[in-house]
């Protein structure tokens, strides 16, 4: 009997401890924010720092928060559709299959656009904006795993101006992501997610911001003077003329374009606003960061990119961007604080990828680069190969600085195609503004730097790569030399920012070299879940505190 009611006592305190270890939970912050600035150079955040305010969010999370100063990008293209996928991934497009914003399919036998869904259809419209989805995206995301980790109890969520920016880094199991439709001025989705939109979104979509933000009109931020410290003059040859030819430079009247044009408002810094509004939105109506789990939001900004494009990086108008976005995210910052209380959110900042001088800036100042006008060099290819082979057909295109060639063609005309490769190589590096190319399938062969190398073949995914690599001498950009671009190798496309904030953060920076790819790795690493399937980066210990 004794013996008997010893073993019951004991078994009475094991199933205590038991419950007492199971009340014990791993800590976690509420909510997890992404967030990511479209076109963002590194070197942004100290050009600009005088400029920022100390309530604006750059200088407060550079102050408050950690600074990773060496962090790249390691694969090429530089584009916005890998950019999101590799930082929510910790992957690379030859293994996540995003490899640039399009890509020709060859199983498919077709260019597609990297979120394309024919299966999809669109929620909150009747055009063919929301036949969008992730599916083309071949591996898991940190938030995805999130979603895993917690039996699918936490919610997630992205958001941005364009489709791509909000779908990849959302991953497969999201609960929304909405992006805007410029023919409308709403917010949509795809039935992907959902059947209908949530009352909230509507009723945001209702309210009709851009028509608001339109009637502010566009107008420096700060004196004249201080512009002219940091870009020169206003109005130069090389910016493009996105509100008509009559408006050239500040100050910009958009008022016109209210419930006439809904495109115009993401090349203005109020594209950052309208976005920071749904942003509110989101967390208060989905009550994000006050549910049982771990909530995750991501938010692209996507204007500077557009911005960025259409006037150039060196230009009055991006600058005046990151001044208002400093502003945008100090705003966000505080409602953060009063919505969920200091310390109980975590934020990482980063890019998608940087940007290139423009070209005229370039030239006017005497800099090495120019204009790579890849239209004429297309044109040209095809008229050799109609001229040494009897047919222009043989190249299906050109796409992110990789020429696709029409196998199907070449092998109807029983040609050779590593002599079609290697005639074309030979043109191709005599042309201006070209430094290399090389077969792609090859590219172990390749006579390259190790670090070109590497980042190339960071890229290669058969079924999806082009046949040619381009590189391009640095300073050069694709396009007519208007504006700017991005989307090689180098640091000005390839070296971004990191800042961390928040929940369990320290203060600090380092100059340690790291990568886009660590990050997936680092927010799996503080909030103990599983590193994306795909992910090949490094935890950064330096960042949290332990």
């Amino acid at each position: 009997m004794k013996y008997r009611f010893l073993t019951l006592i004991a078994a009475l305190f094991c199933i205590g401890s038991f419950a007492q270890k199971d009340t014990d939970s791993v800590k976690r912050p509420k909510l997890v924010i992404g967030i990511v600035v479209d076109q963002m150079r590194w070197d942004y955040l100290y050009k600009f720092y005088s400029l920022y305010s100390n309530t604006g969010g750059f200088k407060r999370m550079l102050k408050q928060g950690f600074s990773c100063d060496n962090t790249f990008i390691p694969y090429t293209p530089t584009v916005t559709a890998a950019g999101h996928s590799s930082i929510y991934t910790g992957s690379i497009p030859a293994i996540d299959g995003v490899v640039g914003n399009n890509w020709y399919d060859k199983l498919q036998h077709k260019f597609v656009y990297c979120t394309d869904d024919d299966t999809a259809k669109t929620v909150g419209g009747d055009d063919a904006s929301g036949k969008m989805s992730p599916r083309n995206l071949e591996v898991t995301t940190i938030s995805d795993e999130l979603k895993l980790a917690t039996n699918f109890s936490s919610k997630i969520i992205g958001i941005s101006i364009k489709d791509r920016a909000a779908i990849f880094p959302a991953g497969h199991l999201a609960n929304a992501a909405y992006w805007y439709d410029p023919g409308n001025g709403n917010f949509v989705s795809s039935s992907y997610y959902m059947h209908d939109l949530p009352r909230w979104i509507n009723n945001f979509n209702t309210r009709r911001l851009t028509d608001s933000l339109y009637s502010l009109n566009w107008n420096l931020s700060l004196p004249q003077n201080i512009y002219l410290q940091y870009c020169g003059a206003d109005e130069q040859s090389y910016e493009r003329q996105p509100f008509g030819s009559d408006q050239k430079h500040f100050p910009y009247t958009l008022s016109g374009f209210a419930k006439k044009d809904y495109g115009k408002i993401a090349i203005t810094p109020y594209g950052n606003n309208l976005l920071e509004a749904l942003a509110e939105a989101a967390i208060v109506n989905e009550n994000l960061g006050g549910n049982s789990s771990t909530d995750f939001l991501t938010v692209s900004f996507s204007s500077p990119d557009y911005i960025g494009h259409t006037f150039g990086s060196e230009s009055w108008e991006q600058l005046d961007d990151y001044i208002k976005l400093d502003k945008v995210l100090g705003d966000f910052l505080s409602f953060l604080d009063k919505q969920l209380g200091s310390g109980n959110y975590l934020i990482f900042l980063t890019a998608d990828h940087g940007v290139a001088t423009s070209p005229g800036y370039a030239k006017l100042h005497n800099l090495p680069g120019g204009a790579f006008n890849d239209v004429l060099f297309m044109n040209s290819i095809k008229q050799f190969m109609l001229v040494k082979y009897g047919s222009a057909d043989i190249i299906r295109g050109l796409n992110e600085d990789q020429i696709i060639l029409n196998h199907e063609k070449i092998d109807s005309l029983h040609l050779n195609k590593d002599s079609i490769i290697a005639s074309i190589v030979e043109v191709a590096e005599q042309r201006p503004g070209i430094a290399r190319a090389f077969s792609i399938k090859n590219i172990s062969n390749t006579t390259l730097p190790m670090l070109q190398k590497q980042m190339f073949s960071n890229t290669y995914f058969p079924g999806r790569s082009g046949d040619i690599q381009l590189v391009l001498q640095p300073g050069y950009v694709a396009g007519d030399g208007m504006g700017t671009s991005h989307g090689v190798w180098n640091p000005y496309d390839a070296h971004i920012p990191l800042l961390w904030y928040g929940w369990n953060i320290k203060a600090g920076s380092t100059n340690r070299e790291v990568y886009m790819t660590d990050i997936a790795a680092t927010v799996a690493a503080m909030l103990h879940i599983q590193m994306p399937s795909g992910c090949v980066g490094k935890v950064i210990p330096e960042v949290f505190e332990k």
